[in-house]
């Protein structure tokens, strides 16, 4: 539990992992107990050769870093954790000009926070991290749901959804491939079921959302710009 600034007394509500990995003793200490006694369970590392060798493996993960660890690249271990087990990083520093801050934040950083870092804002950030990562995760997994379900079409079936993110009509399509409006009508309803969609409409917003993973791609690379003028249409 921590008091916020308006004395109430709340509860970390968000569940995860939390690490700290930091060299400064006192400062791992300091940043240990203000988060366990906000109901977290905290492991704490003096260094990210430590850390590293027990590195998480599922979300949602937070991990509190200082920025200034000795002989590591510590933005491309943010770049590892997010890529990894789509783990939030909140750094602390004694020290940090606005371009550093401006680079952490550009590289997914949740919060840049200066030591000795305020308890309260210590809890935030933190939290925050945690909700991010498992949006992330969740984000992660329905992504390669969505590539298991592409996966099920056929080369044509890829070619007639293309078109249908494309906004062409069946006659169009089957224009374009050489074939029948029949046939393409075989395929469309054959790409529905695989994808699990009930409309052209549903179709679109699935590879919206899938764009974060590059579902346009997955569907088929002539697609991406067609789709992309798509997409932009329905939202003006």
């Amino acid at each position: 539990m921590y008091r916020s600034s308006t004395g109430y007394v709340q509860r970390a509500v968000a569940i995860g992992d939390v690490f700290v990995v930091d060299d400064d003793d006192d400062a791992r200490r300091a940043l240990t107990k203000s988060l366990a006694a906000s109901g977290f369970v905290v492991r704490a590392f003096n260094s990210a050769e430590t850390f590293l060798k027990h590195r998480p493996t599922k979300a949602p993960v937070c991990v509190v870093l200082d920025y200034h660890l000795p002989g590591l690249s510590v933005l491309g271990l943010q770049k590892n954790l997010l890529d990894d087990c789509a783990a939030s990083v909140v750094f602390v520093t004694r020290r940090g000009d606005v371009s550093t801050v401006v680079q952490a934040m550009k590289g997914g950083a949740v919060d840049f926070l200066t030591k000795p870092v305020d308890p309260e804002q210590l809890l935030a950030a933190v939290t925050r991290g945690l909700e991010q990562s498992a949006r992330a995760d969740a984000e992660r997994r329905l992504y390669g749901v969505f590539l298991e379900r592409v996966d099920r079409l056929t080369r044509r079936e890829r070619e007639v959804a293309t078109g249908l993110i494309r906004g062409l009509l069946n006659k169009q399509i089957a224009a374009e491939l050489g074939t029948t409006e029949r046939t393409v009508k075989v395929h469309r309803a054959h790409v529905m079921a695989k994808l699990q969609v009930g409309s052209v409409a549903e179709l679109v917003q699935l590879v919206e959302h899938a764009k974060r993973g590059d579902g346009v791609m997955a569907i088929g690379s002539a697609a991406r710009s067609e789709a992309d003028r798509l997409l932009d249409s329905r939202r003006h």
